[in-house]
């Protein structure tokens, strides 16, 4: 039954609306990042691009998303949710319609890195609104569900209506056309978001911690250098993938689409179904078994021919839904368990800022050296050597959730 939150209940109608309202919107985040990689075997031809600059067109987009994620994390943590996440829907819905407009390396560059700028708040500052919406007990899984729209929308659906669209059109339309639903989210936006109300239970004002205060709890740098290692498995499996199947295994354009939309299928079902249940056996046991499960599956897809589609899939499919799940439980409540009341934005664009930095900036660029060094099937033992040191690291985390410690919500 719905409660006023005035009154010390907690507003379940606003919960999944803006729930809803946000999954959405960081869904068309995934469309407009991941679309690239996907158009790239159609388009590097025509601007003369190579693996080499495909590597740094995904990475700068991830260095400017993680510089960008913290920095307004932390400035929506001061001036308010509003402020900061509707400008930034407003601005990456833009540079993806710029997109199609590009003429060469550099000026794809630049309207990378300043999409970069503009999904980074997206992601802090939606993990924030997500918490704060939610039921302590749905934290997981409400941030599963936000967080599963990204993989979804860009890695599943996005691949298979690119390559359907390249029938009939250009990638230049194509980068176009996916501009144009973030400015009808972000008008919504404006209608429904709340700003957090920031109070300790007798009611008075909470003095917010500065950002040494950030660190004090051992699972925020335990959860950054992890995420790395789930980020560098995700980028560099997206931004080589669609390569890797056209070029190594030589499959056409459309089963190259079939094929990696199992990123986005299984990711999406990753990141909601792990972080539930992690709700149920712990944060720490469940980020575990995702990073072992994930390692698995990408070395047995590496082991797959071209001659069985359907097994590709599959594999594929698995690998992404453990990794997605790693990274899904560290930026969602793991990150935002370790939170200071009142910073949760600021922590989660830390945590989130770090992953993408490497695992989103440095990893696919490294990668990318590697596949014109060597080949590019030779990509994906760095990747499964990314999920091993991210199991290490994980296993040093400190159990957060409400159910496994009993903890009384804030």
């Amino acid at each position: 039954m719905q409660q006023d939150a005035s009154q010390g209940g907690f507003d379940t109608g606003y919960e999944w609306k803006i729930i809803l309202v946000l999954s959405l919107t960081f869904g068309l985040v995934g469309l407009d990042r991941f679309i690239l990689p996907v158009l790239f075997p159609a388009f590097m031809g025509e601007l003369g691009l190579d693996y080499g600059d495909l590597g740094n067109l995904v990475g700068i987009l991830a260095v400017f998303w993680g510089l960008s994620a913290f920095a307004m994390g932390f400035v929506s943590d001061r001036v308010g949710r509003r402020k900061v996440l509707i400008p930034a829907v407003i601005v990456f819905s833009l540079m993806s319609a710029l997109s199609g407009m590009a003429a060469g390396l550099v000026s794809l560059l630049v309207i990378r890195a300043v999409m970069g700028l503009a999904e980074g708040p997206v992601a802090s500052t939606g993990v924030a609104v997500a918490v704060e919406a939610s039921h302590p007990r749905r934290r997981g899984m409400n941030n599963g569900i936000f967080q599963c729209m990204i993989s979804l929308m860009g890695n599943a659906i996005g691949p298979i209506i690119a390559t359907q669209l390249l029938l009939v059109t250009t990638w230049r339309t194509v980068f176009m056309l996916v501009g144009i639903p973030g400015l009808i989210m972000a008008a919504v936006m404006f209608v429904l978001v709340r700003e957090p109300a920031h109070a300790t239970p007798d009611g008075s004002r909470v003095a917010r911690p500065g950002i040494r205060d950030l660190f004090s709890h051992r699972n925020v740098p335990l959860a950054m250098l992890t995420l790395m290692c789930a980020m560098g498995g995700i980028f560099v499996m997206g931004a080589m993938m669609p390569n890797y199947l056209t070029d190594y295994l030589h499959l056409t354009v459309q089963q190259m689409g079939f094929v990696t939309s199992a990123i986005g299928f299984g990711g999406a079902i990753g990141q909601f179904g792990m972080p539930t249940v992690s709700d149920f056996i712990g944060r720490r046991m469940a980020t575990l078994v995702s990073y072992f499960l994930a390692a698995v599956f990408t070395y047995l897809f590496t082991q797959a021919g071209a001659d069985n589609l359907t097994a590709l899939f599959w594999l594929i499919f698995f690998a992404a839904l453990f990794n997605f799940s790693a990274l899904a439980i560290l930026a969602g409540p793991v990150a935002a368990e370790a939170a200071p009341l009142g910073m949760v934005a600021s922590v989660a664009g830390l945590v989130i800022g770090a992953g993408e930095v490497f695992g989103g900036g440095a990893a696919p660029a490294i990668a990318g050296q590697i596949a014109a060094a060597s080949g590019i099937q030779h990509v994906f033992t760095f990747t499964i050597g990314s999920l091993v040191v991210g199991f290490i690291v994980a296993l040093f985390l400190k159990e957060t959730a409400p159910r496994k410690t009993e903890a009384a919500p804030a």
